[in-house]
């Protein structure tokens, strides 16, 4: 670790000498660096800002669409087709330009890339004109708008300097910055778009370094850098000549509960389904009834957080009655006693059937603030006779043994009402991370498809709402307790004193580009 702090702390000194000066440069340390590179079609920019592409639309503060590529966008009344009407004045950073072939391109090719961009209900995207796109869905799709405002668009492959083979390393785009150099596994240095469409960025060039906590906050510390994530747990040793910056979220920890019984069943990669413990519900409510939340955040987030009682707090989506008094250890020992979880003395472990009310509790081993989630929640249930185990795993383990039949500590959270399809609609059942618990319910299901197939957002809302909780059923703490959600994250940020960010929005997962969905806001106020 000694010579990555080294090499970053060089790194940012070379950085720092460059021409520009300081109030035309920042160093940011926000980590983040993309495995695949800064390839839209494979996810990137799919949290916070893509800065060397452009997207259709932009978010805004009140999660709404605002214009952004496209000046005017339409939904056909069938809602199977999107009509957008492109700008004429973009470029890409070659000075060539972006016209609908290059975005009918890029949707096309990022629906048979399968990437983080969901975009099954593409049937086609073509250009009718120059500057006009169509967008043909196979069935209506709510959420699809989510890809026009975090979809980066790509040249053409047809085109001189189109997107092919090695596009992520050298990304060309109508963004506000280029990529001047990647040094990988150290620095990113990028430089204004002169071909920007928009305002141009008050900073010349920005100098990303890619390092770990120590070494971040060690360059904080010396004066290197003029923004940097502070993880949770440090949050309150910001270094005197900077500010600390908080960024709500929604980014959250929870507990996913494997939801069937283990019946010997495997998934496609031969990893176990089910846990005969977490398979009945009163375990599940009693858990949640067992949490005391607002020390988790004190001891796990250092109190930069919030409680977290579903994976939408506080968004339109969420059900806003969907929270419980906790602790509350007597109303969990009666549900526990009522569904036959009997000890024999006081400080024993339960029992039904024979089975030991015991079960892996299982976190990445290299997350220190999930393994902190999961010793105090274990500590916390440990009273009313369950015996939840901490269990530190690195995630190719997980996948391969974990996923399906553990307890796991998750982290998700997004700007977003597709995440909460991804979650808790059964046809995701053991599908990549999200329901891999193997939840299932029919009337959640219609709850969530209808909730895509509605005429607008209002409409939607109610039917997201209603899979929570819908007064008889639902996938949340009143209804079947799929999850025991426990933190919301404040994310942290140490600036330079002459930094002003401006306003910030509510961030997804992901503490690091989330910050930068602003970027055009940000100004440094010293001469």
């Amino acid at each position: 670790m000694r010579r990555t702090i080294i090499l970053a702390l060089a790194a940012a000194c070379v950085a720092l000498s460059a021409p520009a000066s300081a109030k035309d440069q920042l160093v940011l340390a926000i980590g983040g660096e993309p495995e695949q590179g800064f390839n839209p079609l494979l996810g990137w920019g799919q949290y916070g800002n893509p800065l060397f592409q452009s997207t259709l639309l932009t978010l805004g503060q009140d999660l709404t669409p605002q214009p952004g590529l496209a000046t005017e966008w339409a939904l056909s009344e069938d809602r199977l087709t999107w009509t957008l009407t492109l700008r004429t004045d973009v470029r890409f950073s070659d000075n060539t330009p972006l016209t609908a072939e290059d975005v009918a391109f890029t949707f096309n090719a990022a629906a048979e890339a399968g990437g983080r961009a969901d975009l099954s209900a593409l049937d086609s995207a073509r250009a009718v004109d120059g500057n006009t796109v169509e967008l043909t869905l196979t069935t209506p799709r709510i959420t699809f708008i989510d890809q026009l405002m975090t979809l980066g668009i790509v040249p053409d492959a047809e085109r001189d300097n189109g997107y092919g083979e090695g596009y992520g390393r050298q990304p060309l785009g109508s963004g506000p910055y280029q990529l001047v150099e990647w040094q990988e596994g150290e620095q990113l240095i990028v430089e204004r778009n002169p071909y920007f469409y928009g305002p141009t960025p008050i900073f010349e060039r920005l100098v990303f370094l890619f390092t770990d906590e120590a070494a971040t906050l060690s360059a904080a510390h010396a004066g290197q850098v003029d923004l940097a994530a502070i993880p949770q747990a440090l949050a309150k040793n910001i270094p005197n000549q900077m500010q600390r910056v908080i960024m709500e979220s929604v980014d959250n920890r929870g507990i996913l509960f494997p939801m069937q019984p283990d019946e010997d069943e495997q998934a496609a990669n031969g990893a176990p389904i089910g846990n005969n413990v977490t398979a009945d519900l009163a375990i599940r409510q009693a858990v949640n009834l067992a949490l005391d939340r607002e020390t988790l955040v004190d001891v796990a987030l250092n109190g930069f957080g919030r409680p977290a009682f579903g994976p939408a707090d506080g968004l339109p989506w969420s059900h806003e009655d969907e929270k419980v008094a906790t602790p509350n250890l007597a109303r969990a020992n009666a549900l526990l006693d009522e569904a036959g979880w009997v000890r024999q003395n006081e400080d024993e472990l339960r029992f039904k059937n024979g089975q030991p009310a015991r079960f892996r509790l299982t976190y990445p081993s290299s997350d220190t603030t999930r393994q902190q989630l999961a010793q105090v929640s274990a500590e916390m249930v440990r009273p009313l006779g369950i015996e939840m185990q901490p269990t530190g795993r690195y995630w190719d383990e997980i996948q391969r043994e974990a996923l399906h039949q553990d307890a796991i500590v998750f982290g998700f959270g997004s700007q977003s009402p597709q995440e909460i399809y991804y979650l808790f609609h059964s046809e995701h059942a053991g599908v990549g991370f999200y329901n891999s618990g193997y939840y299932a319910n029919e009337t959640v299901d219609h709850h969530l498809d209808t909730a895509q197939a509605a005429a607008n957002a209002e409409e939607a809302n109610q039917h997201w709402r209603a899979a929570q909780w819908d007064g008889n059923t639902g996938y949340g703490l009143q209804g079947d307790t799929s999850w025991a959600w426990m933190v919301n994250l404040a994310h942290v940020y140490a600036t330079n004193r002459c930094l002003d960010l401006g306003k910030l929005g509510v961030a997804p997962h992901g503490h690091g580009w989330p910050v930068t969905a602003n970027l055009l806001e940000w100004r440094w106020t010293c001469d």
